[in-house]
């Protein structure tokens, strides 16, 4: 199981110490120190390839369940890790709610080698021009912000919404000195959101599926999203 701490709005230590008992736990090395004051024990990918559960937040969520991470610049350990995992749970508020991945404002942040990184930054815009992106090296104070594997982030900023999420991260990742994105498309199997009044909401790629592929009943399960949706904001 692997439990990221920024989800510890939504679980108390007590909770912690439950879900991990007798489980191996894949943690980013600035977690490990809590995980150890918690009483929960470690473990490591290598040892154990296969995950039961994985629980982190995310910066974007769309309808469909996709998300941008990479906020904190370890977006790349957490793929590895959550796409291993045979369940995903993802826990945001309701800010963290968009229509679309893209053109909301928000950073969708790309990680490159530090070998020639602004000329990567550059082929990055030029990749998305049409969608007039602005590329943003990611800075430290006064310096580049380098990543735990010594890696640099660009964070691009659309202004219109990318049509093909899956296109563009094949994209991406064609460009030599892309290491990865912060794209996190067909994952999460379940998002926890919480609520301005401390009320939360599940939603599940199931429910999803079932507006996406009614056939006639898609109004109705449209309908009844927004009803729950409109309610619960």
């Amino acid at each position: 199981m692997s439990i990221s701490t920024h989800s510890a709005p939504a679980l108390t230590k007590e909770d912690l110490k439950k879900l991990a008992a007798d489980k191996a736990v894949e943690y980013v090395k600035s977690d490990m120190e809590q995980a150890r004051q918690l009483g929960i024990p470690l473990s490591v990918l290598d040892d154990h390839p296969h995950l039961d559960l994985a629980i982190d937040c995310a910066d974007k969520v769309d309808p469909d369940l996709n998300l941008v991470k990479g906020g904190g610049g370890v977006l790349l350990r957490k793929k590895m890790v959550e796409t291993v995992s045979d369940k995903f749970v993802v826990v945001v508020d309701n800010t963290k709610l968009v229509s679309g991945l893209s053109g909301s404002g928000l950073a969708m942040p790309m990680k490159v080698v530090r070998f020639y990184g602004k000329y990567n930054l550059v082929r990055l815009h030029e990749l998305f021009k049409e969608e007039r992106v602005e590329a943003k090296l990611r800075l430290d104070g006064d310096k580049s912000y380098v990543t735990n594997n010594s890696n640099y982030i660009v964070d691009l900023y659309f202004k219109t919404p990318i049509k093909d999420g899956l296109g563009a991260g094949k994209e991406i990742l064609a460009l030599e000195g892309v290491v990865e994105h912060g794209l996190f498309l067909d994952m999460a199997t379940s998002v926890i959101i919480a609520g301005k009044n401390g009320s939360t909401l599940r939603i599940s790629d199931f429910f999803f599926a079932l507006v996406r592929n009614g056939g006639e009943k898609f109004p109705l399960c449209l309908l009844f999203f927004f009803h729950i949706y409109e309610g619960f904001m």
